[in-house]
């Protein structure tokens, strides 16, 4: 059994990651966990845990989340993909592996945000340190496990669904992705957009549909918002599963990579034209 533990990482100790979880048996990958906060991982299967509260941000415990992990999964995470600038040097500006994502995927809009000593900062040093001394060392060029890994959902969602551009699936952007509709057009066609996204998921990892359930019409922003970060963790989670199979390559160097799913490879694993 593998298993690959997802987060979208907030760059703000203030702010929510979401977090996903999946394992195989024979090559069959299943989403057995997505939430939208550390917390749900960490006290998955409590009693008092209310599924529909508003999450909360915290600071990452490696320890703490591969433990949580485990006990969902009942065997140890191999893999960990992570949405957030993580080096082996440390990072004050954009480093190779900005600029080379941003040179290959920036036509289609994906380009990446530009990391500095503050954000994400202390947040990343701590969360790499962290699940270092648990034996999950930095990938930057070869596959190991027990490992740890930066990915990118945006070119990978371009990639995943050979796409022409990056997916408008942003909750907080949805004025500037629809200008001319109605706050109710919006929301169905940020809708419309996640539901292409699960689609395309579940062909790769089942249970996908069962667990990332839409909000519902009347949801508050932060509950889109809540909805959008466990989409992400499982984009990641997903981005794990390219790295393991082979179909993702490292746009990087020695001390830093951003792994990113390839549709080359991804066709040709199912024999796809």
């Amino acid at each position: 059994m593998t298993t690959i533990l997802g987060i979208d990482a907030a760059w703000t100790a203030s702010q929510p990651s979401g977090v996903a979880l999946i394992s195989s048996t024979s090559s069959n990958w299943r989403l057995i966990f997505a939430g939208s906060s550390y917390r749900y991982l960490l006290d998955y299967g409590k009693a008092d845990l209310i599924s529909n509260s508003r999450p909360f941000g915290c600071v990452a415990e490696p320890t703490a989340l591969l433990a949580a992990a485990e006990r969902i999964a009942e065997t140890p995470v191999d893999l960990v993909a992570v949405d957030m600038p993580l080096s082996l040097e440390p990072i004050t500006t954009r480093r190779v592996s900005d600029n080379l994502v941003s040179a290959a995927y920036g036509a289609r809009h994906c380009s990446t945000h530009t990391p500095s000593a503050i954000r994400p900062g202390k947040i990343s040093d701590d969360l790499k340190a962290g699940f270092g001394r648990c034996g999950y060392r930095l990938l930057t060029k070869e596959v190991g496990a027990p490992g740890l890994m930066e990915v990118y959902p945006h070119p990978a969602l371009v990639e995943l669904m050979s796409a022409e551009r990056r997916l408008p699936y942003k909750q907080g952007k949805v004025r500037n992705y629809w200008p001319s509709e109605t706050p109710a057009g919006r929301r169905i066609k940020l809708f419309e957009t996640w539901l292409s996204i699960i689609n395309a998921l579940e062909q790769e990892i089942a249970g996908v549909s069962e667990i990332l359930l839409l909000p519902s019409a009347e949801a508050p922003a932060w509950q889109l918002k809540a909805f959008e970060d466990m989409l992400d963790a499982v984009i990641c989670a997903w981005i794990g599963i390219c790295v393991y199979e082979g179909t993702a390559i490292p746009f990087g160097d020695d001390s830093s990579a951003i792994w990113i799913p390839q549709s080359g490879l991804l066709s040709s694993r199912w024999g796809r034209p």
